[in-house]
């Protein structure tokens, strides 16, 4: 299990669909698209290439470890991406692995220096929860984002003000300023969903997370409509989970599923939790949670009854 401390349009996507587009941003002799997940992304898809040249010569992560001056575990965290690359680094253990083309080392060293670029969320780094600002890189750079959500309307999805109202009952001793930037993060992030390639986007939510009050009626309401408006579009799905049928979401919990149309960039799940992250990627823990997601799925009410769910919400609201 990887652990990292710190931090749909439903007709494109079904939750047993474990196809994956062919990638455009490969490494080998093709650019990657920096724009996209930034630092992040790249030091992911640098450090898988890093491991294929080393694995294709059968050379051990503690002998690529010596030739940097340092261990094994160095070089499984480079190629795991988890820490920024020196281009020294990078030289050496071409030099090591039998990479002599010219293209070949440029390209890839070019990558090393994009991957040390910060992200536009490092500005925020005062506010983000330690180790989410590499969520941030990987949602912006995903293809599909699955969402299961038991507590509130799911970020991607909020309204400033409902997002407003949340973060002042979840940091209750911020300043004024802080919710904002805090807010301001979400906003940006929400960004992707309107760009030229917007993931697809399915969420399995509660109706119990629809229907708490957060903020007054006038926000609730306001959010619950922007809700209605999203899923009107093909790349947005949501399944609403009745509390008849909630027990399997209670004990599921809250969690997101990336996944990449670059073939380097395996799925990721990701957990919050109130202090940390979690974000799992092994192919045992990921079937554990895909699993969950066909079961919640299959328990909540088809994306096709969610926009009259809504409207029973309002009228509910009084």
């Amino acid at each position: 299990m990887s652990r990292f401390l710190g931090g749909r349009g439903v007709h494109a996507l079904q939750p047993d669909d474990d196809s994956r587009a062919a990638g455009s941003g490969e490494v080998d002799g093709r650019r990657p698209d920096p724009a996209r997940g930034g630092p992040t992304v790249l030091r992911i898809m640098l450090g898988g290439q890093l491991r294929r040249l080393r694995e294709g010569r059968g050379i051990s992560r503690d002998t690529a470890g010596h030739a940097i001056r340092g261990s094994g575990s160095k070089i499984s965290r480079l190629e795991l991406g988890r820490v920024s690359f020196k281009e020294r680094d990078v030289a050496d253990l071409l030099t090591l692995y039998g990479v002599s083309d010219a293209g070949e080392r440029a390209g890839l060293l070019e990558l090393a220096r994009q991957a040390k670029a910060p992200g536009w969320w490092h500005q925020y780094g005062d506010v983000l929860p330690q180790g989410f600002d590499a969520y941030i890189g990987l949602e912006e750079a995903a293809s599909a984002v699955r969402i299961h959500e038991t507590r509130v309307v799911p970020g991607l999805l909020q309204t400033p003000e409902y997002a407003r109202a949340v973060t002042e009952l979840s940091h209750p001793t911020a300043s004024a300023s802080e919710v904002e930037r805090r807010v301001s993060v979400l906003m940006r992030r929400q960004e992707s969903l309107r760009g030229p390639q917007p993931p697809q986007l399915w969420v399995v939510v509660d109706e119990a997370a629809l229907r708490r009050r957060v903020g007054d009626v006038d926000i609730m309401r306001a959010q619950l409509a922007s809700l209605a408006e999203a899923v009107r579009s093909p790349r947005v799905g949501v399944q609403i989970v009745r509390p008849r049928r909630s027990a399997i979401s209670a004990v599921t919990g809250p969690f997101s599923l990336l996944r990449f149309a670059e073939p380097s960039l395996p799925d990721i799940v990701y957990l919050e939790l109130q202090t940390s992250a979690l974000y799992l990627d092994k192919q045992a823990d990921l079937s554990v949670y895909k699993r969950a997601l066909d079961r919640l799925a299959v328990n909540a009410d088809p994306p096709t009854a969610t926009e009259a769910t809504l409207a029973e919400i309002v009228d509910d609201l009084g």
